[in-house]
């Protein structure tokens, strides 16, 4: 039938092989001068995927083209039967590399243009695509066995017992390798954020990992965490919903003090911290709330704004200096810590007639030792 439709019937087999050489010539000639043009087009538009669908085309088409003419090259060629089932098995195997050489390629290639959009490939793209590698080797591998006639149901099901080990072996690591995807998806914490674990560490997170966290502490020592930990532990993001955050300041003042003007001269001192102090916020109204009758004074609480967890530590020492200056101003008394003993009347008359009773002591003269 190729003899007919090339018109090679009864050529000289060289002739043959030199027109399937020259008819895949023409073809790669072809394909390559489509796919200059395809790219000048695609170039035009904004859609990313198109240009990479059009570079994981190109091996597997070359491929495509050499399998066809070994095809046809081999129905032209007066070849023993063991010649030509090892021909057609080898023209198989060529087409299965080529569709997984074209989904590797396309699944690479999305990974390398879209993956600065998602978080959990942008900071794993190289094991997302390593896994992606196995994973195709593997089924072409399997594809392979069955071409060849190799049954694949016992090693199937081998790879099941022995994945099944592999697991329990490997449970703390595979733990913390899902734990550490649920971190990058759901973003109980990002890079970035200052938190508090469970145990009371504070810090920055600079680095989420498929095994571990990193969380840098504000002395500049760094905490790893398995990721497992993250997930199953209570962690307090300081970062969210937003950075900014409450600045809660106690104070206490005299039981003598005027109270409406301390809280007036307190919300004067908070405005003009929050607006010289870096990391204040200027815009908010600071707030302040009595909140108990105490020995010695009467407390209140100060509520100012920062811009992030860590600014609040600059803001609260600039507002005590600034506060403690204006009350010494406005004579506002800060009172030291006391009690007031109530004695009854009748408990003072008698200690003081037991003193009274009780003899002096005698002094001696120092001459009279000589």
């Amino acid at each position: 039938m190729a003899l007919n439709v090339l018109g090679l019937e009864g050529a000289p087999l060289a002739l043959r092989a030199l027109a399937v050489l020259l008819l895949a010539a023409l073809l790669i000639f072809s394909k390559r001068a489509l796919f200059s043009r395809v790219r000048r087009l695609v170039a035009r538009t904004d859609w990313h995927l198109d240009d990479i669908l059009v570079g994981a085309l190109e091996l597997p088409l070359n491929l495509f083209i050499l399998a066809a003419s070994l095809s046809l090259l081999v129905s032209l060629l007066p070849l023993d039967p063991a010649w030509r089932e090892m021909a057609v098995l080898a023209l198989r195997a060529t087409l299965a590399l080529s569709v997984f050489i074209f989904l590797d390629r396309l699944l690479t290639g999305i990974i390398n243009g879209y993956g600065d959009r998602v978080d959990v490939v942008s900071h794993s793209g190289g094991i997302i695509k390593g896994f992606l590698h196995v994973v195709i080797i593997f089924f072409f591998v399997m594809v392979l066995f069955d071409l060849v006639g190799i049954s694949i149901t016992p090693l199937i099901a081998s790879l099941g017992v022995g994945s099944l080990a592999v697991a329990l072996a490997f449970q703390d690591t595979l733990s913390n390798f899902f734990a550490g995807i649920y971190t990058m998806i759901d973003k109980p914490v990002r890079v970035g954020d200052f938190v508090r674990l469970e145990g009371g560490q504070e810090g920055f997170v600079t680095e989420i990992g498929w095994r571990s966290t990193k969380l840098q502490l504000l002395p500049d020592n760094t905490v790893i965490i398995p990721n497992n930990k993250i997930t199953g532990g209570v962690i307090t993001n300081f970062c969210l919903p937003a950075p900014e955050m409450s600045v809660i300041v106690p104070v206490g003042v005299h039981y003598d003090s005027d109270l409406a003007a301390v809280e007036r001269v307190t919300c004067e001192v908070a405005r003009e911290v929050m607006g010289r102090v870096e990391g204040g916020v200027p815009g908010y109204e600071p707030k302040v709330r009595y909140s108990a009758f105490e020995a010695s004074s009467v407390n209140f609480n100060v509520s100012m704004r920062a811009k992030s967890y860590v600014d609040q530590f600059l803001i609260r020492h600039e507002f005590i200096k600034a506060l403690h200056a204006r009350y010494r101003q406005e004579g506002i008394v800060i009172p030291y810590p006391m009690r007031t003993l109530d004695v009854p009347e009748e408990l003072l008359a008698r200690l003081e007639g037991r003193l009274s009773a009780s003899p002096r002591p005698l002094r001696r003269d120092p001459s009279s030792a000589l």
